[in-house]
This record gives C-alpha cells, sequence and structure tokens, in this order.
C-alpha cells in the first residue's frame, strides 16, 4: 500500500512539473467547462460524440500544453477536456511523449486517441499558422476556436495546409463554433480549411465561418476515396472561397441552412457518386453554386427550400455540370436524425448572428431566433431527479410512442407512475414520447431514470412532435425546463449514453 502512494505521489509529482514547464493548469475536478450544447446531425449517430464530457477539466495557454494535457492521461481514452486560451503557434507547439498520446512538433495532433474535448475560453483560443490534425481517432469535440493562415507551402508550414484536417479511421467529430480562415489559395500556400479523406464519417460542422481561402473543403481526396461520408453541414457562413464548399467524392452529406456569400468558381461540388441533401440555404452574389464539376464521375443532390440571389450559372460541357437555373433533384436521401429548418429567408440574419468563435456560442431556436444552450456536463443532472416539480404529473392517463424499445420494456412503462417499471431503446440511442389527444401546455419534464441505471443517459433533446422543434437540449436525467409549449406530443430523445439507458417515468408538468 505504501508503495503504491508513493508511485501515485510520484506520478502527480511529475505531471505538476510538467505543466509548469508548458503552461499546463491541472485540474482535479470534473465539472462542467465552457462548452455549450449538445452534438447535432451525423456526429449524434453512431453512438454520438461527447468528447471528454466526465472527465478531467484542464487549462492550457501553449501547443506543448494540449499535448502534455493529452499525454498525462491513464490512456489514449480516458476522457479529458482541454480549456484553451491564447494564442497557439510554432513557437509554442512541440512533441510530447507518452503512452496515451502520440504528439508532434508544429501542429496540434489528436492522433490515435478518443474521447476529447478542445474548447476555446476567456478571451479566446487562436491557432495561428497552426492546424489540427485528426488521425485514427473518434469522439472528438472542437469548440469555439479559430484557425488561421495555417501553410502547405512558405514559411511556416503545417498540416499540408488544412486548418483542420482528418484522415484514416476517423469516427465521431463534432467542430463547432470555429472561425476558419485562409489569406488567399493554393499560389499563396493554402489548402483547405475543413478537410475529411481516407474513411473518416459521422461528422458535424455547425455555427462556423470559413472564408477568405481558395478551397473551402473536401470529403474524400480522390475519385478512388470513397469510404467517407454521413457529415452533416449546418449554419456555416462560406464567404470569399474560389470553391469546394464542399467537394463531396462518396457518401451522403446533408447540407442546411448555410449561407454562402462570394464563390467565385464552384460551390457544393458532389461527384464520384456522391449524395447531398441541400436544404433551406442562402447562396448570394456566387457562380455555380451547386453541381458536378472538374470530372466526369457524376455525384447527386436532393434540393428544397433554398434561395439563390444573384447567383450565375455556367453552361453545362463536358466536365462541368452545375445544377442550375432552377435546380431539381435527381436522388433522394433519408436523414436519420431530427432536425429543425429554419426558413432560408432569415438564414443570412441568424448565420451572421451565431456563426464563429467568440460569439457565445448561440444556436437557431428552429425559428430563426438565436438562444444560448445550456452547459454540457453529463456527471451533473439539471436537478436532482428524486424530485419533480410540484403540480400534476400530465403524463398520468396520456399516451405513449417511441422509435425503438429493448425486449421486455414498453413506451406505456414512462407513464404508468411505478418506478419498477421502464422503457429502454434497442441500442444506446433511441426517444420516447408522452402524447395527447388535444393540444396540452408544457413547460417542464421529469426523467427518472430506473434503480441501478442511474448516469446512463447522457447527451439528449428534447423536441416539440408537432414541429420538429428543439424545445431544448443537454445531458443527465433529471428536472428539465424550457418555455411553455401548447403541443400534442413531446419527444425525449437520447442521443448518447453510457451503456443501456433506462427510463423509468417521462414526467410532464404546465409549470
Amino acid at each position: 500500500m505504501k508503495r503504491s502512494a508513493a508511485v501515485r505521489l510520484s506520478a502527480t509529482l511529475a505531471t505538476a512539473a510538467l505543466a509548469a514547464a508548458t503552461g499546463l493548469v491541472v485540474s482535479t475536478s470534473s465539472a462542467s467547462a465552457a462548452v455549450t450544447g449538445s452534438a447535432t446531425g451525423y456526429a449524434t449517430q453512431n453512438g454520438g460524440t461527447t468528447g471528454g464530457a466526465g472527465g478531467q477539466t484542464v487549462r492550457a495557454t501553449t501547443g506543448t500544453a494540449i499535448h502534455s494535457a493529452l499525454c498525462s492521461r491513464a490512456s489514449s481514452s480516458t476522457p479529458i477536456i482541454i480549456e484553451v486560451q491564447g494564442t497557439i503557434n510554432h513557437g509554442n507547439t512541440t512533441k510530447v511523449s507518452g503512452s496515451s498520446c502520440n504528439t508532434a512538433a508544429g501542429v496540434i495532433e489528436l492522433k490515435q486517441i478518443s474521447n476529447v474535448t478542445i474548447v476555446g475560453v476567456g478571451s479566446g483560443a487562436v491557432f495561428d499558422q497552426l492546424g489540427i490534425h485528426i488521425r485514427e481517432s473518434s469522439n472528438i469535440i472542437i469548440q469555439n476556436v479559430t484557425v488561421r493562415n495555417v501553410k502547405k507551402s512558405g514559411s511556416p508550414t503545417s498540416n499540408g495546409g488544412d486548418a483542420i484536417g482528418m484522415e484514416s479511421d476517423v469516427r465521431n467529430v463534432w467542430v463547432d463554433h470555429a472561425t476558419l480562415e485562409a489569406s488567399g489559395g493554393e499560389s499563396e500556400g493554402y489548402d483547405g480549411l475543413f478537410d475529411m479523406k481516407d474513411n473518416t464519417q459521422y461528422v458535424t460542422l455547425s455555427y462556423s465561418i470559413l472564408r477568405n481561402s481558395g478551397r473551402g473543403g473536401l470529403i474524400g481526396s480522390s475519385e478512388s476515396d470513397r469510404s467517407n461520408g454521413y457529415v452533416t453541414f449546418h449554419h456555416n457562413k462560406y464567404e470569399n472561397i474560389d470553391s469546394r464548399t464542399p467537394l463531396l467524392r462518396g457518401g451522403i452529406s446533408h447540407i442546411y441552412n448555410n449561407h454562402y456569400v462570394n464563390l467565385h468558381e464552384s460551390g457544393i461540388n458532389s461527384r464520384a457518386g456522391a449524395r447531398a441533401k441541400v436544404d433551406n440555404n442562402y447562396f448570394k452574389d456566387s457562380k455555380d453554386v451547386l453541381g458536378t464539376f472538374y470530372t466526369s464521375e457524376a455525384g447527386y443532390w436532393q434540393v428544397s427550400g433554398n434561395i439563390f440571389d444573384n447567383v450565375t450559372w455556367s453552361a453545362r460541357s463536358g466536365d462541368n455540370q452545375p445544377a442550375g437555373p432552377n435546380p431539381t433533384s435527381n436522388t433522394s436521401v433519408s436523414i436519420p436524425y431530427s432536425y429543425s429548418l429554419d426558413s432560408a429567408s432569415c438564414v443570412p440574419d441568424v448565420v451572421n448572428r451565431t456563426a464563429g468563435a467568440n460569439k457565445g456560442n448561440q444556436v437557431s431556436n428552429g425559428n430563426c431566433t438565436p438562444q444560448t444552450p445550456g452547459p454540457t456536463d453529463p456527471t451533473t443532472p439539471p436537478t436532482d431527479p428524486t424530485d419533480p416539480p410540484t403540480g400534476t404529473n400530465l403524463s398520468l392517463g396520456a399516451g405513449a410512442d417511441g422509435s425503438s424499445k429493448a425486449s421486455g420494456t414498453s413506451y406505456g412503462n414512462v407513464i404508468d407512475g411505478n418506478l419498477g417499471s421502464y422503457w429502454s431503446p434497442s441500442g444506446s440511442t433511441g426517444s420516447v414520447s408522452v402524447k395527447w389527444s388535444s393540444a396540452t401546455s408544457v413547460s417542464k419534464i421529469s426523467i427518472r431514470e430506473a434503480a441501478g441505471s442511474e448516469g446512463g443517459i447522457r447527451n439528449w433533446r428534447v423536441l416539440n412532435n408537432d414541429t420538429g422543434a428543439v424545445l431544448t437540449s443537454g445531458s443527465g436525467a433529471g428536472v428539465i425546463s424550457f418555455p411553455k409549449t401548447s403541443l400534442k406530443k413531446v419527444t425525449f430523445e437520447i442521443t448518447s449514453s453510457n451503456g443501456s439507458p433506462r427510463v423509468a417515468e417521462f414526467e410532464t408538468y404546465s409549470g
């Protein structure tokens, strides 16, 4: 016992010394950091994307400190939240070695790891001429950061010229409220702002700005690299870009509520069998914003609700096959997750108010109105789940249904007033609903987990099932409040969990 304590003390002192030398502030707390909201889009699939939720929170002011935080974990999958403040550049980013990391100098290297969140805090996090590289990794969140002027030629170089690049069996990445920018195109030494290749799947880019670059980004590095896909782009602003917003080779993408301004050569380039669902975007002062370009291998699209404001279209010829004027669908794409569409007419306003770093991480409520989501912290329920709101539980006597149920469980178990019975989805995610025959006002719900499964529910969303609008989102079971809403059906959707979640009661209250 004494020897084990000595070993632990030695490790603690070593970590403290490393922290002092690199600009890493170590906290033993697992309390909520500055991450807000929950993953959306395809990042909610395949088990969900929670990053370092539930792990230790540390503060880093250098690139070396970020690497040190990764290397100081117990294993390469130990959850960690890294809060970043200040300017991260070549001068303060070195390789750090350890059994839980695989880092490199001159780039933020997230290689062969999982369960990591990097979030900008305080006065902001700027990765200056220094790219973020994700390789053979999973369950990564990057939020509220700026990455600028990353070069592949000239000096200094980093990450092959990509602001954020992913490759080689990457799964479940959520990049949110980021600003990715360059100062020119390939001739000035820059490459892509957001690139995915070599079997990268289940990625969402949301509420971000991509600007002043020759290339916005790609999915697939060549016509034969078709193992990528299941990528969502929503509420992003692409501005002053030559092409690739994005370029799609194979796979499926969902592109909705984005604002495109000054695309000079081409925009969404669906090719090599790719299929894109393109909904309620606003394109302005741009050229050839959708189609198959620079290849004879066609791609496909399903379009609805888009606005084309001063968009010009080239004639169709050879390897250039623009979708317009008056684009029409040539495929259909089924989307497996819930989402709410803002009207395309308000997209410029709501995206300009919410997208990018240091905007307060605001999101749209589905009605073109920015709102601030709550903090993400699966370790802390909103309130004590054994202390429900006062008043009448409206679920008693109501109906119930859902998306799936495990063998031996029932939707009706969540409205029977019996904590001994429960509903569980057939997998780690799923939804259960309470419904009434006529509109009912609801402002609070209480999600009670079955005994022995407490803490199983991680991220969730509450939906107005009548309209599809997201009423609120967060983490952990307990009492959940939202603006009073009149509806016939309210849905509790579990987007990620620890094991098999079990909901004993789904109580509803008018407030």
